[in-house]
């Protein structure tokens, strides 16, 4: 059984950037090498871009890709990065597909990797690292330093934080 944690990137806030002219956020190229160099990760991780896109744009097309590459993946022990408005619906889909083999864990950010210090990606990026590593085969959210089973999670839009039911 091969060590190597697949992260799978589908955009989400963690990889946006900032127009500082225009003061819009845009998708260019992910985040995630730099943050892996920046960590100081040792870590046998191959990184595979799915997509770069709000998650509130995602088709089940889109999920469905994520599901597909999940399947499809050696690997059982997955890091999917995701926007936070729809990776509750995406987690569903996954448990929905009994990849009973795999441990995966989605995490996102909200507030973009870009604007340096003040994004939880760095934090919840290492978390989820730590997670897909330790907990036993399921379907996974991990935000703000805690993990969640899929079906026991919400987004408190009210406070921006991710809590169980």
């Amino acid at each position: 059984m091969s060590k190597t944690i697949q992260v799978f990137v589908t955009g989400g806030t963690f990889d946006k950037d900032y127009n500082f002219i225009t003061g819009e956020l845009f998708f260019k190229d992910t985040h995630l090498n730099k943050m892996f160099d920046r960590g100081r990760s040792n870590l046998d991780i191959d990184i595979k871009t799915l997509m770069m896109m709000d998650s509130l744009e995602m088709t089940d097309a889109d999920r469905e890709n994520i599901k597909y590459n999940c399947e499809r993946t050696d690997r059982t022990r997955i890091l999917i990065t995701h926007g936070t408005d729809t990776m509750v619906q995406t987690a569903e889909l996954l448990a929905r597909a009994k990849l009973i083999d795999k441990t995966i864990v989605l995490t996102g950010a909200m507030v973009p990797y870009a604007f340096g210090t003040s994004s939880d990606g760095f934090f919840n990026l290492g978390a989820a690292l730590a997670f897909v590593q330790s907990l036993p085969r399921g379907i996974y959210v991990c935000m703000n330093g805690r993990y969640y089973n899929w079906d026991n999670v919400k987004k408190n839009r009210q406070t921006g934080y991710f809590e169980e039911l």
